[in-house]
């Protein structure tokens, strides 16, 4: 740690050429960082929330999301594959997407199901 002082000392120019180049390339080399170093996902998913006030999870599976499920499989294009999860008195159905999907349409499908179940 001496020996930089010292040699700071002995050769002053350099080390203010040596900071002169670091204020100058610093914001050039911030400027030119990428800003997004994540990439751009896009998984077409649509969620369906079921509500029954008081049904239990058991029930609410049994009679509301896995015929749902079944039926979605049979009339809507395109499932990746379908998650559901059943709370009391709710019931969440995560139907997941192949990449590239026209996404209106298959809103217009699992809708179109969603009227027709009940």
């Amino acid at each position: 740690m001496i020996e930089i002082v010292r040699v700071a000392l002995r050769r002053p120019y350099t080390f203010v050429v040596l900071a002169l180049l670091l204020l100058l390339i610093g914001p050039l080399v911030a400027l030119r960082t990428p800003t997004d170093i994540f990439p751009d996902i896009r998984i077409p998913v649509i969620a369906v929330v079921w509500q029954y006030t008081g049904l239990p999870p058991d029930q609410m599976s049994g009679r509301i999301t896995t015929l749902f499920q079944r039926s979605l499989t049979t009339t809507v294009n395109d499932i990746e594959h379908i998650e559901a999860n059943s709370y009391t008195g709710s019931g969440i159905i995560k139907v997941f997407f192949q990449p590239g999907v026209d996404i209106a349409v298959a809103n217009a499908q699992v809708s179109l199901q969603f009227r027709r179940q009940f």
